[in-house]
């Protein structure tokens, strides 16, 4: 049985499949503006932390549509390497990025579950990579569809995560206080009553002013 260590900033790798508007709109598993929410949280998480992170599509022009404005608004330097097949692991510009950083262990999050997931997903583990799903960042043409291809992966030896999960696996120790702050933004954004649940600390429990509030500079006189 293979033992898969804990995810850090340092030794993995994180890749964002397909998030694009025509494969978006067959995902019918998870609820559109949730999808939406936590794959930015994702890619967040990994801005965050500083992971090298990969963005592919296919077909931009002649089908797909760009990948979302959300998600190349975090990575504003970064060009998704375009492609014609449905498996990101038979275009070798896609391959040659993975071996180019390194890391074995790939997150990945893609539209559709089980396609541009599962297809790489199994194809990477063949080679030796370890495979994270990020599987609430992942939508399938049904629930039926996407929960098939999460347990073909796992068969292969992949393992099924949540974004929510990677991140606070990257930040592990609260007393790590270079990305704290980042990481409570971004859970107040996108972790919806988690997220609550920390403005309320803040406010209420230790006096903090509301988020939306700027404490008054002081008064030299």
């Amino acid at each position: 049985m293979t033992v898969h260590s804990l995810l850090t900033p340092e030794n993995s790798t994180v890749i964002f499949i397909d998030h694009q508007p025509q494969m978006t709109f067959g995902v019918v598993n998870i609820d559109g503006q949730t999808l939406i929410n936590n794959t930015v949280g994702l890619a967040k998480a990994a801005k965050i932390f500083n992971v090298p992170t990969i963005l592919t599509t296919v077909e931009t022009k002649g089908f797909s549509g760009y990948m979302w404005p959300q998600l190349l608004e975090i990575f504003p330097n970064q060009t998704p390497i375009e492609r014609t097949s449905m498996n990101s692991w038979e275009e070798a510009k896609f391959v040659e990025q993975v071996e180019r950083i390194g890391r074995k262990k790939l997150v990945i999050a893609a539209l559709w579950t089980e396609v541009c997931l599962v297809f790489p997903a199994i194809q990477a583990i063949e080679a030796g990579y370890e495979v994270y799903a990020v599987v609430d960042a992942s939508g399938g043409t049904s629930q039926v569809a996407h929960d098939a291809a999460i347990q073909r992966i796992v068969q292969a030896g992949g393992v099924p995560v949540t974004w929510q999960q990677v991140l606070l696996e990257y930040q592990r120790d609260w007393a790590r206080k270079e990305t704290y702050d980042a990481v409570m933004d971004l859970v107040k954004e996108h972790s919806g009553t988690y997220g609550v649940g920390v403005e309320y600390a803040y406010t209420m429990v230790h006096g903090a002013p509301p988020s939306n509030k700027k404490v008054p500079a002081l008064s030299d006189d």
